[in-house]
Order: structure tokens, then sequence, then C-alpha cells
């Protein structure tokens, strides 16, 4: 492997509004601890992981609680300064970085909502990105027929999914190119985004069905079934 190291950035700070749950979405309890603390016993775990960074709101009240269940809390440090969106979110963990990571270190942003990330997927995506001049994703090839709607609600038409992938997390790219990238941009939902924006093409790697992100309410009951080992 490279001589660079490998940080993981979870923005954490949203609400999960969609979830219509009473507390925020990544504090919801899945077999049996919050999906957070999922996601951060998974980077722990991770030798490649030389430290996690996880980024909340200054209000949140929860966190606490989270960090004090972990096994050991050496490898995670929670910074406060979320904002109002998951690029904001970013940029504003990336910065209270700084001191503490150089601009060739690569950085894997990772959803707080996808507990069912494994230590596999994370070797993998490093194995294949720790030399690439750009950095990538992990993403699965789209199976289902596309359709898009018209203004009522009708086929207004059918999609070719011939090279589309659905991109999922960790992002992993190079610290400075990152930190250079989300400050340029404006309204991306995701790193690759910011990456692309500047002309670059960032590298797909095939993740998992079971890393997913948890959005509605049904999908806790699946999530369950994937992190129990049923499915």
């Amino acid at each position: 492997m490279s001589s660079s190291r490998y940080f993981a950035l979870i923005p954490a700070a949203g609400v999960g509004a969609r979830m219509g749950e009473k507390i925020p979405k990544q504090y919801v309890q899945i077999a049996g601890k919050p999906m957070l603390r999922h996601v951060l016993d998974t980077f722990s775990r991770a030798d490649a992981i030389a430290h996690t960074f996880v980024v909340v709101s200054a209000e949140d009240g929860y966190i606490d609680a989270t960090m004090a269940s972990l096994h050991d809390d050496s490898y995670t440090t929670v910074l406060g300064v979320g904002g109002a969106t998951r690029h904001q979110s970013v940029l504003n963990g990336l910065r209270a970085m700084r001191g503490e990571i150089n601009d060739d270190d690569w950085v894997l942003v990772h959803d707080a909502a996808r507990p069912g990330l494994s230590i596999g997927l994370i070797d993998k995506l490093i194995n294949i990105l720790q030399d690439d001049e750009v950095g990538g994703l992990l993403a699965v090839p789209v199976v289902d027929t596309l359709k898009r709607a018209g203004a009522e609600g009708r086929v207004e038409q059918t999609v070719t999914r011939d090279r589309l992938w659905a991109a999922q997390t960790p992002q992993m790219f190079r610290y400075g190119l990152l930190l250079h990238a989300l400050e340029q941009a404006t309204a991306v939902t995701d790193e690759a985004s910011a990456i692309e924006a500047l002309g670059l093409q960032p590298r797909l790697v095939e993740g998992d069905a079971r890393n997913f992100k948890v959005t509605l309410p049904h999908d806790v009951a699946l999530a369950e079934l994937y992190l129990k080992g049923f499915v």
C-alpha cells in the first residue's frame, strides 16, 4: 500500500425528516444500537483507517451517549461543526481536520445512514484506489428498468440503464483535492459530483446491496435483517 494515510469522515448532522422519527435518523436503533454506532464500529475495526471524524450539529444532544457506548473511542473524534446541508457539513469537517491530515492523505466520506458497510468493502475500495490519480466511490450497477415521468405522473420515456450506476459511500478522494472541490462547488449532493465539476472522472468500484442508505421507515426492517445476518 502507498505511504498515504486513510481517514474516515462521517457527516451526521442531518435530521432525517423522511423517516418520521422523533430523533435524528442516524440515532435510530437498528439491531440493538444506533445506525451511527454501527458505522463507527466498522471503521474502528478497519486496520487501514488511521482515524475517524464524525461531524454533528453544535446542538446535537445524542452523540455523547453514542460515543460513551463505543468499546474504544480513541479512534474517533467528534466535530460539532455540522451545516445545513451535507455539502456544508463535509466541507466544515474537512476544514476542522486541517491540522491532523496532509493534502495527499485519503478521506473516505461515508453516510451515517449506511450501517451495512463492511470492513471488506472498505478494504476493497482502498486497494483499488490507493494509486488512482483521482479517487472514486462505491456504487452498484442499475438493474431495474428506468422510467422518466411526465408532469401527470405518466411514463414519458424509458431510460436506458446501460452504464448507469447508483452511487454509494464511502467516496474516497485525497484531502487537498476534495477540500478544493467542495470549496469551489455549489449545490452538490455528494463528493464525487464536486470532483466531476473540476473536470475529473472518479472511478466506480462495485459495492454491495447491503450498503444501502436507510431513508424511509421500512428501510429499518431490511437493515435489521442484513445486520443480524438473516439475508
